[in-house]
């Protein structure tokens, strides 16, 4: 039952389009609003011919914030002004509605077809008067960010992700991952090539196809440079592992295909590795193929399944998933001879791990009592803590900045995504607008 449960794990984890769709995903929040920041982003001026941007810049980056668990945004029914810039923006009048912050912004057509995009975040609580030797001067200190840049028209919606990392990182001191990407897996049984490995932004929107087959796919995975991905296809009728580019034109490249187990690709964080599973030499072991040279060193070597490697932020180690005590857990192994120590030890079942980039919270899939949750746990403690309450949970991936979760879990007897704040304080479901979607997985910063 153990090593059927494992094998499950192993098994069932051409060039993009350039036309870009709409939202892949519906967007539908379903907990943590009532303790995110409240905030106003202003719809931007326009300034040019009469059909206007492509975009909303404003939409876009209200939002990003909104998806990102820890803002509020005011709808666009309840904003208190129509401004433009910083001068005109009445503080008082937000900080009367608790308002903590406000961006205003404007868009301007250059003569050579180029928008000016330009925009101010202002803190509303900041003081912007000052007493200096005992007169009263007006500054501008509650202004925590000014910013232009002019960009292709067909660009705006991703300069707009790039804009609300910024106000992200001003207003938390974190980096934004809103100008990222995912990679899933889409479904839809009602056509051949029924699987399809897609990449869209991180919104969902401008979903394209990477590569599409009759056959399962499974575990795509990034490179550190978000120019590549690993999969698992079973297009020639067994598990082999590709990598392809998915911003050049050609054929994936195979780099395992041995007899039995060919599964899990993860890079290493310099990309110059890959680890992953194979059963070349009879049992489910974790290996390490050299990018550069082609060689294969093995890693694990023990008559359990040993699967799901993924590394630790420094590149020394690897975490995976090992029935070796006698039901699924997480070990870690360092590369350079340690012998794998066990991380896990609540709930009979844990698997799919990874770490947040400073190493010190582990993420996972935990079933205690027969239901599986996305769970966290704090690497230098053990504490482990749940925080989903969705249904059958897997494949869970962190942003690159380790705030937000992605996942595959059911929703109404179909598979869907679904997001999670780190911490398990906001929650959101992304259901696909047909068919079902599986194996999602953050790209690195782009």
């Amino acid at each position: 039952m153990i090593r059927s449960i494992l094998i499950s794990i192993i098994f069932f984890g051409s060039t993009l389009s350039v036309t870009a769709v709409a939202e892949e995903f519906d967007f539908i929040v379903s907990g943590g609003v009532d303790s995110a920041r409240p905030v106003a982003v202003l719809p931007f001026s326009w300034q040019g011919d009469v059909n206007g941007p492509s975009q909303d810049a404003a939409a876009v980056i209200s939002s990003d914030l909104r998806r990102s668990g820890r803002f509020n945004p005011m709808g666009r029914h309840e904003l208190l002004q129509q401004v433009d810039n910083y001068d005109d923006v009445n503080v008082d009048l937000w900080k009367e509605k608790g308002i903590e912050a406000v961006v205003v912004g404007r868009i301007t057509q250059v003569p050579d077809g180029r928008l000016k995009v330009a925009y101010e975040l202002i803190d509303v609580y900041r003081k912007n008067q000052e007493i200096v030797n005992g007169k009263l001067y007006t500054s501008n200190r509650n202004k925590l960010d000014s910013y232009s840049l002019f960009v292709q028209p067909e660009n705006l919606r991703f300069h707009a992700h790039r804009i609300a990392d910024r106000i992200y990182e001003k207003l938390t001191g974190e980096r934004g991952a809103f100008a990222t990407r995912i990679a899933y897996v889409a479904v839809d049984r009602s056509v051949t090539k029924s699987h399809r490995l897609m990449v869209a932004d991180a919104d969902g929107y401008a979903a394209q196809e990477v590569y599409s087959s009759s056959q399962s796919i499974m575990s795509p995975a990034w490179s550190p440079d978000a120019q590549k991905l690993a999969y698992v296809s079973f297009e020639n009728g067994r598990s082999e592992v590709f990598i392809k580019d998915i911003y050049k034109a050609g054929k994936a490249l195979r780099v395992a295909a041995f007899e039995g187990i060919n599964s899990a690709p993860s890079f290493s964080p310099d990309g110059n590795r890959l680890a992953l599973t194979l059963s070349r030499d009879g049992n489910p072991e974790i290996y390490i193929l050299d990018l550069n040279t082609g060689r294969f060193s093995r890693i694990t070597n023990h008559y359990g399944i040993d699967t799901e490697a993924n590394w630790t932020p420094d590149g020394q180690s690897i975490s995976f998933t090992s029935d070796r005590g006698g039901r699924p857990q997480i070990y870690r192994k360092n590369l350079f001879g340690d012998k794998p120590v066990r991380l896990t030890y609540e709930g009979n079942y844990n698997a799919s791990s990874s770490f947040t980039p400073d190493g010190k919270t582990m993420v996972m899939i935990n079933r205690t009592n027969g239901l599986f949750h996305v769970a966290v746990q704090d690497v230098e403690t053990g504490a482990m803590q749940t925080i989903t309450e969705t249904q059958l949970d897997e494949s869970p991936s962190l942003a690159p900045n380790g705030s937000m979760i992605i996942y595959a879990t059911v929703y109404r007897g179909r598979q869907v995504l679904s997001v999670v704040s780190t911490d398990g304080r906001f929650k959101a479901r992304l259901p696909s607008k047909k068919g079902e979607v599986k194996a999602p997985v953050w790209s690195p910063f782009l």
